[in-house]
This record gives structure tokens, C-alpha cells and sequence, in this order.
């Protein structure tokens, strides 16, 4: 039993943090883009033209669920997944150091997707009073996104020294 854990717990910590890094960014993202929807559907029954410009708010907090991707794909692409050589057999430390490298976008994400959400939820009280100012709630919006960048950025840069 201690052979098998030695032999794949560094490998399945590796898969945790992937995992994690993926599941907690999107679950983030429909809940953020889920805030939205309720928002924009309430507009758009009222005033079907604005639809449009609140299709654009929505889709900002699913950002982040693309971002969990980048590092899945990022992790499994450095443990040699998809290499065709076969995956790498991972010590506990260096599993729990590709682990570590994931928590930035996991976390990261995670509470991004939802507090982006929110603003664009009330961004679309922006489209909904002055359409002509649309851009505003977009660039409230983008300043949530710039952390959800330099999360999946330190991510990038802890998995590019992991192994």
C-alpha cells in the first residue's frame, strides 16, 4: 500500500490541482454569468433592443472559466498527458508543488467570476437608464477581469518552475 501511495500521490495531487483550477474558475463563471442572465432577462422584457448590449456583460464572467481551462490544459501538458511519452510518475513534493501552482486561477477565478458578476448585473442598470454609457459597465467589468489575468498568470509562471 505505501509503494502504490509513493508511486501515485504526487500524480493525483497534480490531477486535484487541475481539477480544482478548472471546476472552482467555471462554477465561479455560471454563477457570475448566471447573475447576469437574471438581470439582463428582466431588462430584455422590457426593452427587447438592449438585449444586445446585455449578451456582452454576460459573457464577461465566463472569462474565467476559460482561464481554469488554460491551466488544466497547462497541467496536463507539463505532467505528459499529452505529450505521448506517457505520464510522468510525480513525487508528493512535486505534486503538491503542481497542486500549489494551480491555487492562484482556482481561487483566483473562482471569487472573480462572481464579484464580475455582480458588477455586471448592475452594469445592465446602466443599459437599462443609458444605453449610450454601456462602455462604462464594460470597463467597470474589465477591472475585475485584470485580476482573473494576473491569477492565471502566476499560475502559468508557478507551473512553468514546477517540475
Amino acid at each position: 500500500m505505501t509503494a502504490f501511495f509513493e508511486s501515485y500521490a504526487g500524480l493525483w495531487l497534480a490531477f486535484l490541482g487541475a481539477a480544482l483550477a478548472v471546476g472552482l474558475c467555471c462554477v465561479g463563471s455560471a454563477k457570475g454569468t448566471g447573475l447576469v442572465g437574471e438581470a439582463a432577462a428582466g431588462l430584455t422584457s422590457e426593452d427587447p433592443e438592449k438585449s444586445t448590449k446585455c449578451l456582452i456583460l454576460q459573457v464577461l464572467p465566463g472569462t474565467q472559466g476559460l482561464y481554469g481551462m488554460v491551466a488544466w490544459f497547462f497541467v496536463l501538458l507539463q505532467i505528459g498527458v499529452f505529450g505521448g511519452s506517457g505520464v510522468q510518475t510525480l513525487t508528493v513534493a512535486q505534486g503538491m508543488t503542481v497542486f500549489a501552482a494551480c491555487l492562484p486561477i482556482a481561487l483566483g477565478g473562482w471569487l472573480s467570476a462572481i464579484a464580475q458578476g455582480r458588477v455586471a448585473a448592475a452594469a445592465v442598470n446602466i443599459v437599462a437608464k443609458r444605453p449610450e454609457a454601456s462602455t462604462k459597465g464594460i470597463i467597470f467589468c474589465g477591472i475585475v477581469e485584470f485580476y482573473a489575468i494576473l491569477s492565471l498568470l502566476a499560475t502559468i509562471l508557478l507551473l512553468m518552475n514546477a517540475l
